[in-house]
């Protein structure tokens, strides 16, 4: 029951969003600003309405604030759902006096026009998929989620229609690239939801109250690093706001550090529900130059948070599973040996990488494998004990860090669905493939203990889809260009991550797809660099010749610098092309890649460059039959199609299974 002190603030934060779908199981998540007394009532179309009261079993609540508490419901269902149908479903949320509301009393903004429920589809294959990544509120572009609402506003009540689920490929929020707008309702949100406060060794800092008052506090953090000669690498390194003219900015001057501020963060990102508890949130005292940065990035945000009832709304209808890349974290996260040896070795930039893992476990990683995160709930349940009044409401310093230490060893982030066909998410930034030689020199995306699982995991299926945050196959120029400056030590400089940078893990893959027990095909779904594009992909001289499709959709809102991406394309077309001789002086010479051809391309374009969703539809063999980025800006949707000369090599689709 909610608790005085919580009775003007509205039951429900964020959510729900619907996590994990299957007939006996349904997996969901919301925030709720005390703990809900609250009962699930699923009403399918052509069956018999339940309703399910939610007990400690089946709802985990854990406080991240006085008047925060995430709900993680996991309910094993009495009888099987049906699969192919709609049901519809609510959330009863005791509100005192005996008085019950539903959805829509407290979240009507998820409800499509005339529905007076949320509904969810059970889909017996995987053969309809809606993906993307970089999701960033002060980039310009509209939000791809929105988009992707609006597709499916027209199908809401066509259940073979609605995509299977919704995957995000990374950077669901932006810790380390924050609007200074955005951090002003972060710091509301924290003082009106009263989320936990912490102490900061190693920092110039004392606490987190500190850290709000600093006047270094807006757009000038990288100063408040520890300041003494030791930490030259760590500041080089992690906090930097690094200049990168080739390919992006990443700008750190705002970089979230505390726990409380994730936390809020990704209440504000996924719910309208906070925004109009912040919306008298005062500005700080700016240097000019940032305070016109300030009015940029208002109006910017004004239009974020215009869509995030439809973003919402999405959420709670269609089954989300989502995997971290860098910015989830930090940028450049575990780029290199060297690296983490500088931002590990510190106890501040530990907890920030720390607190990021937290607020990710109990805000994205729980929902995808909610059985293996129990032990570390049952520590992060300790912890928030520790922030009893009668301790201002502040962290135990020893608790989170044992936490965070049990974090960064965990190696269960990745997570498999056995659906139709079977759905692999790859982990590619915590278990990875250090070059012990050259410390500086980037990491290989997954160590050969992490590939041999996913070896195992494809044994004798016929086909797979593999979610790999970093293209497996990428733009080669792009990549050719990484490895120039990883050559020179700038590694950091352009973000030399790609699977072909470390010979290693690029072998032991392309070794995996040639094995005569692994698919015949594979679709590979990836986002990060914020461009789309679809890679029909051979491996040479094997045996039983897989087939792969690379399919990249990025970003939901984000883009690349639209000339210099112009420039790269092209000169990509011109130095690598499938007949290119360049070809056989990479590990390119083992694949035969083609290209699809962006319809809406206008001079020749092999990548396409707008915010938008991904969706692939699969035939019964696991092979694309329609692969589409849906413009968030209004344009109408792109169709990825195979060039018209190459058909008959390419075209998969049809042709006859090649394995097993």
């Amino acid at each position: 029951m909610q608790s005085p002190a919580s009775e003007s603030l509205p039951p429900v934060l964020a959510g729900p969003i619907l996590r994990r779908l299957e007939p006996g199981r349904l997996v969901l998540w919301l925030v709720g600003s005390a703990p809900l007394d609250l009962t699930l009532v699923l009403v399918p179309k052509a069956g018999v309405p339940r309703s399910l009261p939610l007990d400690e079993h089946s709802c985990r609540v854990v406080r991240v604030g006085r008047h925060a508490c995430v709900h993680l419901i996991d309910v094993a269902l009495p009888e099987p759902l049906p699969q192919d149908t709609i049901v519809e479903y609510d959330l009863l949320v005791e509100l005192g006096d005996g008085k019950a509301g539903g959805i829509a009393d407290w979240a009507p903004h998820l409800l499509h026009a005339g529905a007076a429920r949320p509904s969810m589809v059970l889909r017996s294959r995987s053969d309809n998929i809606l993906f993307g990544s970089c999701r960033k509120p002060h980039h310009p572009a509209p939000d791809g989620l929105a988009r992707a609402d609006a597709l499916l506003a027209d199908q809401v009540e066509r259940a073979d229609e609605r995509p299977a689920m919704l995957i995000l490929c990374g950077d669901q929020v932006y810790a380390d690239d924050v609007a200074g707008p955005m951090l002003a309702a972060i710091h509301a949100l924290i003082r009106r939801l009263g989320l936990y406060a912490e102490c900061l060794e190693g920092a110039v800092v004392a606490d987190s109250e500190e850290l709000y008052r600093h006047p270094a506090s807006y757009y000038r953090r990288e100063e408040l690093l520890p300041a003494f000669d030791s930490n030259d690498a760590l500041r080089d390194r992690f906090f930097r706001g690094k200049k990168k003219p080739i390919f992006t900015t990443a700008n750190a001057h705002n970089h979230l550090v505390t726990l409380a501020e994730m936390m809020a963060m990704y209440l504000l990102v996924w719910s309208p529900v906070p925004w109009q508890l912040v919306a008298d949130a005062p500005a700080p005292a700016l240097a000019p130059r940032h305070a016109e940065r300030w009015r940029r990035e208002s109006k910017t945000l004004a239009g974020f948070c215009g869509a995030l009832p439809q973003a919402a709304r999405l959420l709670a209808h269609v089954q989300t599973l989502m995997i971290f890349d860098d910015h989830d974290v930090t940028d450049d996260w575990n780029l290199s040996a060297k690296w983490e040896t500088a931002a590990y070795g510190n106890p501040f930039s530990r907890r920030i990488v720390g607190n990021a893992l937290i607020s990710y476990m109990l805000c994205q990683g729980w929902g995808n494998r909610p059985e293996v995160f129990k032990p570390a709930l049952d520590e992060m349940t300790v912890l928030a004990a520790t922030a009893a009044p009668d301790a201002d409401n502040r962290l135990d310093a020893p608790v989170q860090d044992a936490l965070i230490r049990r974090l960064l060893s965990f190696r269960q982030w990745d997570f498999v669905i056995r659906t139709q066909p079977t759905i692999i998410v790859l982990d590619t930034r915590t278990r990875r493939w250090r070059n012990r030689r050259r410390p500086g020199f980037p990491s290989g995306l997954m160590d050969w203990e992490s590939l041999t699982e996913l070896q195992h995991q494809l044994l004798d299926e016929t086909a797979a889809v593999i979610v790999s945050a970093t293209p497996m196959f990428g733009v080669k120029l792009i990549e050719v260009v990484q490895r120039l400056a990883t050559f020179v030590g700038q590694a950091l400089t352009v973000d030399a991550e790609n699977w072909m940078a470390h010979r290693g893990a690029g072998s032991s893959m392309i070794n995996i797809f040639r094995h005569s027990r692994t698919p015949a095909n594979y679709v590979i779904l990836s986002g990060d660099v914020h461009y789309s594009f679809a890679y029909d992909v051979e491996v040479r001289e094997s045996d039983e010749t897989p087939h792969i499709w690379q399919i990249t959709s990025s970003g939901i809102k984000n883009e690349f610098p639209r000339r210099l991406l112009d420039w790269l394309d092209r000169l990509n077309r011109w130095l690598y092309s499938p007949r290119s001789p360049l070809n056989w002086f990479t590990q390119r010479r083992e694949l035969a890649i083609t290209p699809r051809l962006p319809d809406l391309r206008k001079s020749g374009e092999r990548v396409w460059n707008g915010a938008g969703i991904g969706q692939v539809w699969l035939d019964a063999q696991g092979r694309p039959v329609r692969i589409m980025q849906h413009n968030a800006d209004g344009r109408p949707s792109t169709r990825f199609q195979v060039p018209e000369q190459d058909v008959p090599a390419t075209a998969a689709a049809e042709q006859p299974l090649r394995k097993h």
